[in-house]
């Protein structure tokens, strides 16, 4: 079954001889469970796309779908609600709150919808991505890897049926990227998350299950 379904999306800037076409007729689909990594150079559209399954910016064209709805229709307020809700987000730069703790952090989500904390599952989610013992943890005591497995533990945290990761080991070395990784196609795995990543680093592509390659807008290459 799709987890996410992408129909001829566009996204233009500009028109006429200025016109910029960041997407340009993109449809992709993505299989519940799946661990997909689309890749691209700088400037091909790769952030551009993701920003557009996620519902963080609106389509010149198309239809976003997520769990057999269309995203597209939605109003702001319904959106925000669905994201919450449905979609984890995974940053470079983390994006955590530095005047909260590891556990405070990876609540947050729930917290801000009102909704009920699962606290065995934040429980199993931490002790999976080593973080057991940080739990009550300030930010800035923590490594980089460290804070970065924080925030994938706050994307996975309200149970999203989807996890999008904007180049999730931008900022972290090579060993400790490999690690962060291996990590999210465990809890991938363990938690039935779908994770779509987004990446230029051809290495850590092929830690996903399949690899979707995207230039100047258009999807070039499925694998």
């Amino acid at each position: 079954m799709d987890s996410l379904r992408a129909e001829h999306l566009k996204k233009y800037y500009g028109s006429k001889e200025n016109q910029v076409k960041a997407l340009d007729d993109v449809s992709i689909r993505v299989q519940q469970g799946e661990f997909v990594a689309i890749v691209g150079t700088s400037g091909s559209g790769k952030s551009t796309l993701l920003h557009m399954l996620g519902g963080l910016d609106k389509l010149t064209d198309g239809e976003v779908w997520i769990d057999q709805q269309n995203i597209s229709q939605l109003s702001d307020d319904e959106l925000t609600i669905f994201r919450r809700r449905r979609i984890g987000f995974i940053f470079q730069n983390f994006n955590l709150l530095p005047l909260m703790n590891v556990y405070e952090n990876t609540v947050l989500p729930i917290q801000l919808d009102g909704g009920k904390i699962d606290e065995s599952y934040i429980d199993a989610v931490l002790d999976t991505l080593n973080l057991s013992e940080k739990k009550f943890e300030m930010p800035n005591n923590l490594s980089g890897g460290q804070q970065q497995r924080v925030a994938i533990a706050r994307a996975l945290a309200a149970k999203p049926s989807i996890v999008l990761a904007d180049e999730p080991t931008g900022n972290l070395d090579s060993k400790t990227s490999m690690d962060v990784l291996g990590l999210m196609k465990t809890t991938s795995e363990l938690f039935c998350q779908t994770i779509v990543m987004i990446t230029h680093d051809e290495e850590i592509a092929q830690l996903a299950h399949r690899i979707i390659r995207i230039e100047d807008g258009k999807v070039k290459v499925g694998e």
